[in-house]
């Protein structure tokens, strides 16, 4: 089944389809303050992206693109993608969903950081991403997952 990544508009349609996602109960992952933040009607420029499986939206990440100047994941330093709060609603899990929005991201040939949920790391390396060495002042608590395209490699 070939899953369609769309980007979100920032709207009140997609405002209500999040609020399917925080009944779950995961509140750590609801997006609803940041789209909240972002609201204007119809932004085309939202961070967020996501799949229907017919009217419903079942899958959804944020992606933000990070300037080279801050870049202390990767060599040679880049631009470099964050990708934050992948959530697949449970009924729609096994689908291949979250692999399809990494694959998205993926292929805008950049390298990736995502900060992983609880118990979410074999997934992440299904998907080719793997630990960087902990730095406490740069990684401030989180335990970052990095996906490096051919020719980038960890910062040293």
């Amino acid at each position: 089944m070939g899953a369609k990544v769309e980007k979100l508009k920032v709207n009140f349609k997609t405002l209500e389809e999040f609020k399917k996602f925080k009944e779950y109960g995961i509140q750590e992952l609801s997006m609803l303050e940041d789209l909240e933040a972002n609201m204007v009607e119809d932004d085309s420029e939202s961070p967020f992206y996501g799949i229907y499986f017919g009217d419903k939206l079942v899958a959804r990440m944020s992606l933000y693109q990070i300037d080279a100047k801050f870049d202390r994941y990767f060599y040679p330093p880049q631009n470099y993608l964050e990708l934050w709060k992948l959530e697949v609603l449970a009924d729609y899990q096994g689908k291949a969903f979250g692999k399809a929005l990494v694959e998205f991201a993926k292929s805008f040939g950049l390298p990736i950081k995502t900060n992983p949920r609880v118990q979410s790391s074999g997934f992440w390396e299904k998907m080719g991403f793997s630990k960087v060495d902990y730095d406490m002042e740069r990684d401030r608590g989180e335990n970052p997952l990095v996906w490096y395209p051919e020719g980038v490699e960890p910062q040293q």
